[in-house]
């Protein structure tokens, strides 16, 4: 009896968690919407939403610069205009932390540096979602060897593995940016 009843109470869980996903929301309140964070880190630009494929030389390109690997050669960006002038792009990096996914919308200005990271979906336990002063550090910062843990950024206490996944999201991202802007390093 108890076994059915711990199955169903997971069958249930699992339910939930699906329809958050099927819904668009997640577990982590907090996550904005990809359209509201667009908003708010280029006020009054329009947004031109575009799916780009690397190719192999790109994806190797981009994985060296990063230091870590590309893992999908589809890239979704958002190209941010005002005035018919291109005043940032923001990229969205889905990957997972420990066991389940996070998603960053990841916004640069027009020289390729950080402007914002913001969590449009967080499915791992809301112990090990990064606050948003922590995700703050990451502001102005291009790619460069100092982009890191324990150099210029200060690592995470009892979220170590998110503060992987962020960190490699970011240097990922500005790693692709580059590639695709034909710009060398940083």
């Amino acid at each position: 009896m108890r076994d059915a009843v711990t199955y169903r109470m997971r069958g249930l869980q699992a339910l939930c968690v699906g329809l958050w996903i099927y819904a668009g929301a997640t577990p982590n309140t907090q996550a904005l919407s990809r359209e509201e964070a667009l908003a708010g880190v280029y006020p009054g630009a329009q947004i031109r939403a575009e799916q780009l494929f690397l190719t192999p030389a790109q994806m190797k390109g981009a994985a060296v610069r990063a230091g870590t690997r590309v893992p999908s050669a589809l890239v979704a960006r958002y190209v941010a205009s005002r005035d018919g002038r291109t005043v940032g792009r923001a990229y969205v990096d889905t990957h997972t932390v420990r066991t389940k996914k996070e998603s960053l919308l990841i916004s640069l200005d027009s020289e390729g540096h950080v402007l914002r990271l913001d969590v449009t979906a967080f499915l791992e336990p809301p112990e090990f979602h990064a606050p948003e002063p922590w995700l703050r550090q990451y502001q102005g910062r291009g790619l460069t060897n100092d982009l890191a843990m324990n150099r210029a950024l200060r690592p995470l206490a009892g979220a170590t593995l998110t503060a992987r996944a962020a960190t490699e999201a970011v240097r990922r991202v500005l790693a692709v940016d580059q590639v695709l802007m034909g710009g060398g390093g940083r």
